[in-house]
């Protein structure tokens, strides 16, 4: 805040380069940030389009998200268990 400038809260800032945001700017900016949070990006979509690929295939919830979230070959991890393997053994074998 410049040297003649006033306040028009009570509170201090919590450094001494920033003012403290009024009700509803702070009403707004938490409105922008869910927004922004509540639209996954299209990592997070595929990985969870892999995780229910996954879960459709058996593999418990642990193993599942391990392989969604590496560049495991999720085609290769339905075809081992569809194959006989462990949903265990086709974990170590991908991952």
């Amino acid at each position: 805040m410049s040297q003649g400038a006033t306040r028009t809260n009570d509170r201090a800032p919590t450094s001494p380069t920033r003012d403290r945001l009024r009700k509803g700017e702070r009403k707004r900016v938490t409105q922008m940030t869910q927004i922004a949070e509540s639209q996954p990006t299209e990592r997070a979509k595929v990985q969870s389009w892999r995780l229910h690929v996954l879960i459709e295939a058996g593999y418990p919830l642990p193993l599942a998200e391990k392989l969604a979230d590496s560049e495991a070959d999720l085609h290769r991890a339905v075809e081992l268990v569809e194959f006989g393997c462990s949903h265990e053994t086709a974990a170590r074998i991908l991952l």
